[in-house]
């Protein structure tokens, strides 16, 4: 789907717009009913017990997971409207699982990222200096210069998290879907990489919907706050931002 947007709509539509939206996963029904709009460039935080439906729920914003009920609207900068399918390509996703080619460098899985924007020929002697250039600077601001050489399997895992996040960021996504990126860091560590993530929001008006269980930072980082629960109640709140 790639549609205007309707004349009638206010000057700034919501970047992502849930109506209604239930999903199932195994036979049960994770999220039921879920009504949410989202403006562009803000950092929401999802949060609930294990269970509860997170994963699922970015996947399907991702357009991975179909939903029974419900419907899924982005809108983009050139104020089209899309589907989840539609907007694939300008979604940035970090798993759990991270997908990282493990016998590959840091720099070069960050690199990675760049794909979209080059014919596969183009980079086969190597990517541009331009791209070049911001894979090291997404690698500087999130603390892993100096490994940007080393195999990603000789990474620890905080250190692999940080490359998948370069990554994402590399892409130049308008949105983009983190599932507990900071799990392995430390508080510190964390609070300096979310903190980067917040002004991507800010400077770049980049969305960010990014599941964390430290509700220390989410209090601290969280424009919005999404939380699922068990019984797939859901609850929206917006707070000040920081």
């Amino acid at each position: 789907m790639n549609r205007p947007a309707p004349s009638s709509a206010v000057a700034d539509p919501p970047h992502l717009r849930i109506e209604n939206l239930s999903v199932e996963r195994g036979g049960r029904v994770l999220i039921r009913n879920l009504s949410v709009a989202v403006p562009r460039g803000r950092f929401i935080a999802v949060i609930g017990p294990s269970g509860a439906g997170k994963s699922t729920l970015l996947e399907t914003l991702a357009g991975m997971l179909p939903h029974p009920a419900g419907s899924i609207t982005y809108c983009c900068q050139q104020r089209c409207l899309h589907d989840p399918s539609g907007f694939r390509g300008r979604v940035g996703i970090v798993f759990q699982q991270l997908h990282l080619a493990r016998n590959a460098t840091a720099l070069q899985n960050v690199l990675a990222g760049a794909l979209s924007r080059h014919p596969w020929w183009r980079t086969l002697a190597g990517f541009p200096a331009a791209e070049q250039s911001l894979a090291q600077r997404c690698l500087d601001a999130l603390e892993l210069g100096v490994h940007r050489h080393r195999l990603v399997r000789r990474l620890s895992g905080g250190e692999q998290q940080r490359v998948a996040l370069a990554r994402a960021l590399v892409q130049q996504p308008e949105l983009i879907l983190a599932d507990e990126p900071v799990s392995q860091l430390d508080a510190s560590l964390a609070a300096r990489v979310l903190a980067l993530l917040k002004d991507e929001t800010r400077r770049s008006a980049r969305t960010i919907l990014c599941v964390l269980h430290d509700l220390a930072l989410v209090d601290r980082f969280a424009d919005g706050v999404l939380s699922l629960d068990a019984s797939r109640h859901t609850g929206w709140q917006w707070r000040t931002a920081s």
